[in-house]
Parts: C-alpha cells; sequence; structure tokens
C-alpha cells in the first residue's frame, strides 16, 4: 500500500508558477514511478507528466516546456513546478504511484486571466 498526501495547489494569475507536492508513503518510494494527471471541469482525466523510478521524465506535449517533474526520494517526495501557466491549465491536479495503482485526492489549481 502506498498513501499519497498533496500540497501546494491555489489560485494563480496567467503567466504565474506554482508548485504541486506530493509526499508518499507506505512503500519503498524509489521502488516505484510517479505521476500527475488532471482533470479539468468538464472534461476528461489527462495526462500531465510522469517520473520513472530513475528519474526519467516524460510530458504532455500542452505542458512541455513549461512544467517539470521531479523526485526526492530521500524526502519520499515527488514534486511538479508548473511555470507560465494558463488559464487551460485549470484543473484538479493528481498525483499516482506505481503508474495509477494508488491516487491522492487532488488540490485544485485555478489560473485567472
Amino acid at each position: 500500500q502506498v498513501q499519497l498526501v498533496q500540497s501546494g495547489g491555489g489560485l494563480v494569475q496567467t503567466g504565474g508558477s506554482l508548485r504541486l507536492s506530493c509526499a508518499a508513503s507506505g512503500r519503498t518510494f524509489s521502488d516505484y514511478a510517479m505521476g500527475w494527471f488532471r482533470l479539468p471541469l468538464g472534461k476528461e482525466r489527462e495526462f500531465v507528466a510522469r517520473i520513472t523510478r530513475g528519474g526519467s521524465p516524460y510530458y504532455a506535449d500542452s505542458v512541455k516546456g513549461r512544467f517539470t517533474i521531479s523526485r526526492d526520494n530521500a524526502k519520499n517526495t515527488v514534486y511538479l513546478e508548473m511555470n507560465n501557466l494558463k488559464p487551460e491549465d485549470t484543473a484538479v491536479y493528481y498525483c499516482n504511484a506505481d503508474d495509477g495503482n494508488y491516487w491522492d485526492k487532488g488540490t485544485l489549481v485555478i489560473v485567472s486571466s
């Protein structure tokens, strides 16, 4: 079992930045990949970013160049640094562990125009 606790969401203006953090517990953190998804209002859940056990990042085209995923195995935490935010980034953001086997409760990010 893996428990995930996210922090860092909120309201930001267009062009601003936010950093989401997701702390994991329960299993050895370095044993599994971590990822971020988001659920925009009225739309389907979409992939945002993923980082492998070895630290290789992957991004959706919509966030490439603006978002950075990273992990700190010593702190059992994955981060999503979001820069140059746009209104279309508004969504509930979820982190997941072990390629979707575990999810957190989500946090709302609102980007105002």
